[in-house]
């Protein structure tokens, strides 16, 4: 991305996103929030941690000049908000990295199939789960219904 295909250089609104994380989350990010904000700050995005409301906020700066990055900065809080670890979140910064919450709580009817169905997902000791990632170079998280 090259600032020269924004007229005037800059953007010209602010864009904010902001994203509730649970409880148990706090003392983890409140350790990493430093890294989060150092990341963040390379692409010209200002972060907030509020940890009385429970949430965390991205928002573009004056110095932002790539109108996606705002984007990404959202995918990162939310990775972080469902206990992705700051290494895997902070690389959906990349340009040619992506991310992508599935659900898949709702596919089947009985809860009891949808374990069953989980649990052969992961694989004995996440066998299964870390040939998927191998195989199409990913990092994949199976966590509660996505």
């Amino acid at each position: 991305w090259d600032a020269s295909h924004l007229p005037g250089g800059r953007l010209l609104e602010e864009s904010s996103f902001a994203t509730l994380f649970p409880k148990y989350r706090e003392k983890y990010l409140r350790d990493v929030w430093p890294v989060v904000t150092k990341a963040l700050d390379a692409h010209c995005i200002s972060c907030e941690l509020n940890l009385v409301e429970g949430s965390m906020t991205a928002r573009t700066t004056r110095r932002t000049t790539d109108p996606y990055i705002i984007l990404k900065a959202r995918d990162v809080l939310k990775l972080l908000a469902r206990s992705l670890p700051v290494t895997q979140a902070l690389k959906v910064l990349q340009d040619d990295v992506y991310c992508d919450i599935i659900k898949i709580g709702g596919l089947v009817r009985s809860k009891e199939r949808f374990v069953k169905r989980r649990q052969r997902l992961l694989g004995p000791d996440g066998a299964t789960l870390k040939a998927l990632e191998l195989v199409t170079e990913s990092y994949i998280l199976v966590q509660g219904n996505t």
